[in-house]
């Protein structure tokens, strides 16, 4: 995995986590690339809950990509990540993207 930004150190890369540090409105953004399986490709969790999926359901590849974004409440300490349904990220992260940051805090 490589962090191209990480202002204030948010971001667990050990355990590839965002951890909110207030309560506010936060921006996700993902572009997840994976290996066959036609299904929901990735969802972003905050706290164990599915909050944002992104689905690829071409049969004819053995690569799928998807992409999706949205604005999330949080409260300080709330953790987010994303989490693979089903296959293996294509190369890893290398091809993958992950981006949260604060919009507005509360």
């Amino acid at each position: 995995m490589f962090i191209l930004v990480n202002v204030g150190s948010h971001f667990d890369p050990a355990r590839s986590l965002f951890v909110a540090p207030r309560k506010g409105v936060y921006s996700f953004s993902f572009h997840v690339v994976k290996v066959y399986n036609r299904q929901t490709i990735q969802v972003l969790v905050v706290n164990g809950w599915p909050v944002i999926s992104a689905f690829a359901g071409d049969q004819d590849v053995t690569r799928e990509a998807a992409t999706n974004a949205g604005l999330v409440m949080m409260e300080r300490g709330d953790k987010a990540y994303l989490k693979l349904e089903r296959g293996n990220l294509m190369g890893g992260w290398k091809y993958s993207t992950f981006s949260g940051f604060l919009v507005f805090p509360l």
